[in-house]
């Protein structure tokens, strides 16, 4: 971890060198026009790029090109998706990807399946590793990269797909980076709103664009650089997924399952913890208002265990010349980040301000319990920030999860309002507590899990940063890979 941390702290050192910023544009998980708001034309500032830069600002070695003409050359094909009735899809087969499955990556957990009887009729319009896909109706501008370990799946016609037919002149993943940037940004921009409907880029517009590509060994420089960043962001998510998987095994096993109690009782060794602390777990259970618990444990109420701070209404505290913070509001708690966020003061109280690792609770609208990684921020309301004098964050941030289907269900019978819970809701649901020499060693295992969580969480946000930073710039040719600092590594 340390390693990497480092790493990523010497590019973001050595881009400071080479030349200032000039806006953040880069692969944002909303897509559309990420950091191009006020954007400046690229500046080139090194001698050595201006040498090589002519004099409408294009790199001598770069060369434009009409999309339209690569495509009939058979070097790229362009292609939307497969208009299937519902009569088609199912619930079994290859997923059929729609934009609200596209969002950093590919999420088909909803998603309808197209099966083997439809896929006859589908043609093309089936995903292939390389393919750069391209969200062109409704919600324009999410982009994602088919990777070879990506599910197959097919389009649906709110998606596009770049593909490269030929590899000696583009490379796929640097087009994926290519369509984050600002000459595809500006292109489909242009055309997006041309209609009263919701927005749309047909592929006429597409394939009427013009993209500009490097030499093919500068492409595959530029794929490696950005890619080893999306790679280590990548892994970081799967570990996190793994992690978070664990804690929430180990806490329905010991809390809600009581396997080691049960274990004991029938007179087996309890699986998977250590001989010491299994000793600890008692053998026995005892009544209680819940039913049958462990032995000398303990029932209380969830905000008995730890504070529920609600958040303020920020627009008392507007923004003025001085230090702003981003308002942390439901929509950020969502996407894990604060850009584009609103911004407020600093004179609001300590209490209110959110730091990386807080334990953040949406109790209305759209009910989320999630440790937040987004950076310093302020605590809006309708969220509360979940703290303890007395417990690990472990134990109540996972007894809040654990009730969260329950505060769902009672968030959704609020037909006539905006769906939230109570504080009473909060009291009614109930929490075991071990004694505090089984809750000691049970910390020993879970706390490392949590904080390895926050720390992937906040490296990730870090190399997004450096990734976004890096791409225009590269994309330009004003950073040139072959010149960039012998410090610029990327161990990914």
């Amino acid at each position: 971890m340390r390693k990497h941390a480092n790493n990523a702290a010497n590019v973001g050192r050595a881009l400071t060198r080479q030349s200032p910023a000039h806006g953040d544009v880069g692969l944002h998980p909303q897509g559309v026009g990420r950091g191009c708001k006020g954007l400046k034309p690229q500046q080139h500032t090194l001698r050595e790029e201006a040498a090589n830069t002519s004099c409408d600002g294009m790199v001598s070695d770069f060369t434009q090109h009409d999309v339209e003409k690569l495509i009939k050359e058979g070097a790229l094909l362009i292609n939307d998706g497969y208009r299937a009735k519902n009569s088609e899809l199912s619930h079994v087969g290859i997923p059929f990807a729609r934009a609200g499955n596209i969002d950093s990556g590919f999420h088909f957990d909803d998603a309808d399946f197209v099966p083997p009887e439809t896929l006859a009729r589908v043609g093309l319009k089936r995903s292939k590793p390389g393919d750069v896909v391209f969200t062109s109706k409704g919600t324009v501008g999410r982009f994602a990269f088919v990777r070879d370990y990506t599910p197959e799946f097919v389009y649906s016609p709110q998606l596009c797909y770049w593909r490269s037919c030929d590899i000696s002149l583009i490379h796929p993943r640097w087009l994926f980076y290519w369509m984050n940037g600002r000459e595809f940004f500006l292109q489909f921009r242009g055309v997006a709103g041309q209609t009263d409907m919701a927005e749309y880029v047909s592929l006429r517009d597409q394939r009427a664009m013009k993209i500009t590509l490097p030499p093919l060994d500068e492409q595959k420089a530029i794929a490696h650089i950005l890619g080893s960043l999306d790679d280590k962001i990548e892994l970081n998510r799967r570990m996190n997924a793994t992690l978070e998987a664990m804690a929430q095994a180990l806490f329905q096993s010991w809390f809600v399952d009581f396997d080691p109690v049960r274990a004991k009782l029938d007179g087996r060794q309890p699986a998977g913890i250590d001989a010491a602390t299994a000793a600890l777990f008692p053998a026995h259970f005892q009544e209680s208002t819940l039913g049958h618990i462990p032995q000398g444990w303990e029932v209380r109420s969830l905000d008995q265990i730890a504070h529920f701070l609600n958040g303020i209404a920020l627009q008392k505290y507007p923004p003025g010349d001085g230090e702003t913070l981003p308002v942390i509001k439901i929509a950020q708690l969502r996407k894990g980040d604060s850009e584009g966020a609103d911004r407020c003061n600093t004179e609001l109280a300590p209490q209110y301000i959110v730091e990386d690792g807080d334990v953040l609770f949406s109790w209305s609208g759209s009910l989320e319990v999630e440790l937040w990684c987004g950076g310093r921020g302020a605590l809006n309301q309708h969220l509360f920030k979940v703290t303890s004098p007395e417990f690990p964050k472990w134990f109540y941030y996972l007894w809040t999860l654990y009730h969260l289907d329950e505060f769902r269900l009672i968030a959704a019978d609020k037909a006539t309002t905006m769906g939230h819970i109570q504080r009473g809701h909060l009291t009614a649901a109930k929490v075991l507590i071990p004694p505090p020499t089984l809750l000691e060693p049970m910390s020993h295992i879970m706390t490392p899990l949590i904080e390895q969580i926050i720390a992937n969480r906040v490296q990730s946000r870090t190399l997004a940063t450096i990734r976004d930073a890096l791409l225009p710039r590269l994309l330009s040719g004003e950073l040139r890979v072959s010149k960039a600092d012998s410090s610029i590594e990327v161990y990914a």
